[in-house]
């Protein structure tokens, strides 16, 4: 049973606690009639990209985000308070202790992650707020594959403020408008991507969540990110296209082993089928054509060709008619490499078509 100095001492922390109700005017928003929406200037410092996911179409990022925004009602005065500002660090301090309005910000498209590991919050005395948090959050991309693996993705981190519309708070960038921003893009890392740029900018976008009238101002984090092609193009493109030229082999073998030449012709085919699998298990099940995907079909295609071609060189064998195998041979031996690059460049060119425009 707690005794009465403990009781006593919980009374006094109490009492000592600032509480919101000595003015209630602390926590009450200016409404957009005594002077229109709150401003709150919004700067994001991209520290890390931990992981993109291309299967989930989901990328993990870590970073500082910086909001500023002015509270007359937050004004003290430094000579009589002892201190130039007042400082809140901590979560205890922030929550417990700070009790004027504050925008609580929030991603839009978080894909299950979004932690707050350290708040700092500055009051000046005339009423100037600056808030700082660190950020580890996973969002949700809208990629474009089809350029894959030679595409350029563009991520977005989305925020916005909870609970309010554009008519209570908007949103501004810290940085002039789409901007370009290379604050410490050459550190970050990322294994099968190259960060070509930061920019920070404001839209806005209607939306029904949070209790929102009408659209609500977006603070918007863009990464422009360039996929380094190198490590499909060694694993899959170089071996299964060496793999293809091989399989023509058959059109120098002797007619007698058409048995041999088929055989050839299969372990060809499955291995096209082996890198359709692995190929499967990287990329999102999507329902357009990627030019990875139209590489292995093309490739699938003309080496079930030459399987066509084996067996009917065979069947004209067996019939006596040597010499019109040998000559759809000999022009087999120009005419599949001609095919197979005629359908590849056929691939790309429609893939170019129908990709959105580079970045910018």
């Amino acid at each position: 049973m707690p005794s009465v100095k403990d009781a006593i001492l919980v009374v006094l922390i109490l009492a000592a606690a600032p509480t919101a109700s000595g003015d209630p005017r602390l926590l009450a928003l200016p409404s957009p009639a005594d002077g229109g929406p709150v401003t709150v200037q919004a700067r994001f410092e991209l520290r890390d990209l931990n992981e993109i996911d291309d299967e989930r179409e989901v990328f993990e990022f870590s970073g500082v985000l910086r909001l500023e925004w002015s509270d007359p009602r937050q004004a003290f005065d430094p000579v009589t308070s002892g201190v130039r500002e007042r400082l809140y660090q901590g979560a205890y301090q922030f929550n417990e202790t700070f009790t004027g309005w504050f925008p609580q910000i929030v991603l839009v498209n978080e894909s299950g992650l979004y932690e707050s590991h350290g708040v700092l919050l500055r009051v000046r005395p005339r009423g100037a707020i600056t808030l700082v948090q660190t950020i580890n959050a996973a969002a949700k991309a809208d990629l474009d594959l089809r350029a894959y693996p030679f595409d350029r993705q563009i991520f977005e981190a989305v925020f916005t403020v909870l609970g309010h519309d554009d008519r209570e708070v908007v949103l501004e960038s810290a940085t002039t408008g789409e901007r370009p921003n290379h604050r410490g893009t050459g550190r970050i890392r990322v294994p099968q991507w190259r960060l070509d740029r930061v920019d920070e900018l404001v839209r806005s976008q209607e939306s029904s969540l949070f209790d929102s009238r009408g659209a609500s101002s977006t603070f918007v984090v863009r990464l422009a990110m360039e996929r380094k092609s190198l490590f499909i193009v060694r694993l899959v493109i170089i071996p299964l296209f060496l793999i293809v030229i091989l399989s023509w082999s058959v059109f120098w073998m002797d007619h007698s082993s058409v048995g041999d030449r088929v055989n050839v012709s299969f372990i060809a085919i499955l291995t096209v089928v082996a890198y359709q699998i692995v190929l499967s298990e990287i990329l999102p099940r999507i329902s357009y054509m990627t030019l990875m995907n139209g590489f292995l079909n093309m490739s699938f295609f003309v080496v079930c060709a030459s399987v066509v071609v084996s067996l009917w060189v065979g069947s004209l064998d067996r019939r006596g008619l040597v010499d019109v195998g040998d000559r759809i041979d000999r022009r087999c031996r120009w005419i599949f490499p001609i095919l197979y690059l005629g359908l590849l460049g056929v691939v790309v060119v429609a893939t170019t078509l129908v990709t959105r425009a580079p970045i910018g």
